[in-house]
């Protein structure tokens, strides 16, 4: 399955599954065929989603000081991060909030 998020406010943003379904747990939502961010919650959406991007970053930056204290090798950084991930959805919500649409899915 693929998620594709709409909005008449901007370009489509297509998803796998695994990487939709992460995102939308990420912002709160349950995984779903379809549903829709209301432009009145965008917002406090958006920071949901940049909250949850700094808190990836700062656990990451966590693990590489503990390991360098120890004298352990760094781990490494996803192949892709959530803020490369999540990127293209919060882009298209910030420009439907600007434009007061919905954002929708599976519809």
């Amino acid at each position: 399955m693929l998620y594709k998020f709409k909005s008449k406010a901007g370009a489509d943003v297509i998803m796998l599954q695994p990487h939709g379904d992460h995102a939308l747990e990420v912002l709160g939502r349950e995984p779903s065929a379809q549903g829709i961010f209301q432009a009145s919650d965008l917002s406090a959406l958006i920071q949901r989603g940049e909250a949850a991007i700094a808190e990836e970053q700062a656990a990451h930056e966590r693990a590489r000081a503990e390991a360098q204290a120890e004298g352990r090798k760094a781990p490494p950084a996803p192949e892709v991060s959530l803020r490369q991930r999540l990127w293209p959805l919060l882009e298209l919500m910030r420009a439907a909030a600007s434009s007061n649409t919905d954002v929708v899915w599976g519809v």
